[in-house]
């Protein structure tokens, strides 16, 4: 019977995330974002093998060169190749944006399944501790943990992860606490189910759908802070190329040489842009009130 069940809530689940994906791919807008997104990536992938010219390599006959057939984007201060380098420099921007998400949203997850779950006590200390977090500006508190701890992709992932986690855990904790009173919830702990497996397999998947829209949406948002953290000197070093870093060294010649800084912002805002188009489809998928 226990199995029946199991193969019952699988084929559910399973029915639940065909209906989100129809419902996404009718929303253009979304497939779009979907769709620029995932070239992205595949070029950041392939870029040490696909970009016109070594990122790092320089010449004194190309400092400062505006945008030309054999350099589309132009030359930096060095005479480095500004194309090259905006398509390796997706390597660390997207790195940075994604695994910064990713171990914010996995500590999120655990912290509001606890105090969704449990409550009591529990909830009280761990929800006082977000409080006292949250109330420090995302960019101020990744300021302060990048200096403290130094410059480098690693510290850079840890700064912005911190940051990330309160409103995952509110965003859990707000929907489990409604999961929790149905009745299929009762009916699982009436039968003995394991408190993990109640949690696993009946709570934390019908609670993950806000979850999932805000770190989609909140992959933006990252990538915008880590560029933030480069541009002032505390993100990626040099001469790994970092959008944010290639739009400080641009800074002091925008007048004179805009496509510094035109070309890598726009790189930055057409990946923010991009993640915002795919969150509100994904918002608009999962809504219940939009299902049959």
């Amino acid at each position: 019977m226990q199995k029946t069940a199991d193969t019952g809530v699988r084929n559910r689940r399973q029915g639940q995330f065909g209906q989100v994906m129809h419902r996404l791919r009718k929303n253009k807008v979304a497939m779009v974002g979907l769709v620029v997104l995932l070239l992205l990536i595949l070029m950041a992938i392939l870029s040490p093998w696909i970009t016109p010219y070594d990122y790092a390599k320089t010449s004194k006959n190309n400092r400062y060169a505006l945008p030309s057939w054999e350099h589309p984007f132009g030359c930096d201060a060095m005479g480095r190749d500004i194309l090259s380098r905006i398509m390796y420099g997706a390597r660390a921007s997207l790195w940075l944006g994604l695994m910064s998400t990713l171990v914010s949203t996995i500590v999120g997850v655990l912290l509001g399944s606890l105090v969704g779950y449990y409550g009591g006590k529990v909830d009280n200390i761990v929800m006082r501790i977000l409080d006292i977090i949250q109330a420090i500006p995302g960019m101020l508190l990744s300021i302060a943990i990048s200096a403290a701890l130094g410059s480098g992709i690693g510290n850079t992932i840890l700064a912005l992860s911190i940051g990330g986690i309160p409103m995952t855990v509110r965003l859990l904790r707000g929907s489990i606490l409604t999961v929790r009173k149905q009745e299929y919830i009762e009916a699982a702990e009436k039968i003995n189910c394991s408190k993990f497996r109640v949690i696993m397999s009946h709570i934390l998947p019908n609670s993950i759908a806000p979850v999932i829209v805000s770190v989609t949406m909140g992959i933006g948002n990252t990538i915008l802070q880590a560029a933030s953290l480069s541009y002032i000197g505390l993100g990626v070093q040099p001469p790994t190329p970092e959008w944010g870093a290639m739009l400080s060294e641009g800074k002091s010649m925008i007048t004179k040489y805009p496509h510094l800084c035109i070309f890598p912002g726009l790189a930055i805002m057409v990946v923010v842009l991009c993640l915002n188009m795919l969150g509100d489809g994904l918002r608009d998928a999962m809504d219940p009130k939009l299902k049959n």
